[in-house]
């Protein structure tokens, strides 16, 4: 083999190398409304350690935090032999992430005097959900007591693999990655995963603590059977804007179009695209045709603005829009076909509509 012939098959490897890694490190949007993904759900009584240490990973301590809410910090190694963790990978702006924070407060309540630790990691999607102060609110908006971990360099979200928001480790006493679930739902699965890691810690430590049975049933609203995609605005992924260019990151100006295909975004007016929003710098109109039973979206606005939501060419409501967050536009009865129309000011920065 001559020297030239090496020197390309070295070059191909490293250039190998390199595009495996940026694609280990891309963002994967959280699980839609409707599918549970589904867990690993290994019984573990009375497992020797020598048996764990075959069949399972250990749990990995958080890497690099960027900050802490509720607490000034938490090692998943020191609460080894301690403690039984539940690792919760989260996103303030996700309406799944939304629907599971009840079932966590709960559990953390019920438990956590028999030995539960919940640790939530907070990988942001979007930069604003980088801001400390903006997930210090959302963390006391949605109740939260136990420790929060701000992920803004996805250093955890990486060292364990992940993928989705939201996702639920359990770590046993020993230490070990013993269920997974991914998604919504699986909440007596879960549960049930829990009551069991509990009563192999009170063995091993021989405490006298009482373990609650049952299961809890916070007051969630179940996702609907939807039909509509989450669908984003920003260049880096607005594949369903049908009305203008995709992924180009700029000023586009649009005119309303005369008939609306399903599932697709059009916008109405002149509209300047970054890579994760489109921020209109006219008055203008956001159109769309979906199927579902109710419609959020994800914005902000430097100042306040108004939204008018109109549903079926009726005005529903008007809201207002600045902090970056989740807003609710449509609350309905059952999932059917409607047609929704959003009148907005110069200012408004969209970022995706999501459908439940």
């Amino acid at each position: 083999m001559d020297k030239k012939t090496i020197l390309l098959i070295i070059a191909l490897v490293l250039i190998g190398g390199v595009i495996f890694y940026f694609e280990s490190t891309k963002v994967t949007p959280s699980v839609s409304s409707q599918e549970e993904v589904g867990f690993i759900d290994r019984h573990v009584d009375a497992i020797p350690i020598a048996e764990k240490q075959r069949k399972y990973e250990r749990g990995i301590d958080l890497s690099t935090p960027d900050g802490w809410i509720n607490t000034n910090g938490v090692s998943v190694n020191d609460l080894v032999g301690k403690k039984v963790v539940l690792i919760d990978f989260w996103t303030y702006s996700c309406i799944n992430c939304q629907r599971t924070t009840p079932y966590l407060n709960a559990w953390y309540e019920k438990y956590a005097d028999s030995g539960l630790e919940i640790i939530g990691v907070h990988t942001p999607e979007f930069d604003f959900e980088k801001d400390y102060d903006n997930v210090k609110k959302a963390v006391e908006k949605f109740g939260i007591k136990y420790p929060v971990a701000l992920d803004n360099d996805y250093s955890t979200w990486r060292e364990y693999g992940n993928r989705y928001w939201p996702r639920k480790y359990l770590i046993d006493i020993d230490g070990y990655i013993v269920y997974d679930h991914i998604g919504e739902g699986g909440y007596e699965e879960t549960e049930a995963k829990i009551q069991e890691l509990l009563a192999e810690r009170k063995q091993k430590l021989n405490e006298d603590v009482s373990i609650s049975s049952g299961m809890v049933n916070p007051s969630v609203e179940a996702p609907s059977n939807v039909a509509s995609p989450e669908t984003y605005f920003g260049a880096d992924r607005n594949e369903l804007l049908a009305n203008g260019l995709q992924g180009l990151v700029g000023k586009q100006s649009f005119s309303e179009p005369s008939a609306l295909k399903d599932n697709s975004l059009y916008l109405v007016g002149d509209w300047h695209f970054e890579p994760e929003y489109a921020e209109s710098i006219t008055d203008g109109k956001v159109l769309f045709n979906y199927q579902a039973k109710n419609v959020y979206f994800v914005a902000s606005a430097d100042q306040e603005t108004s939204v008018g939501v109109y549903l079926d060419g009726e005005l529903l409501k008007t809201i207002s829009v600045k902090d970056s967050q989740l807003y609710e536009l449509v609350q309905g009865n059952e999932v059917g076909k409607h047609s929704l129309e959003l009148r907005v000011r110069k200012g408004l920065k969209a970022f995706t509509f999501t459908f439940g």
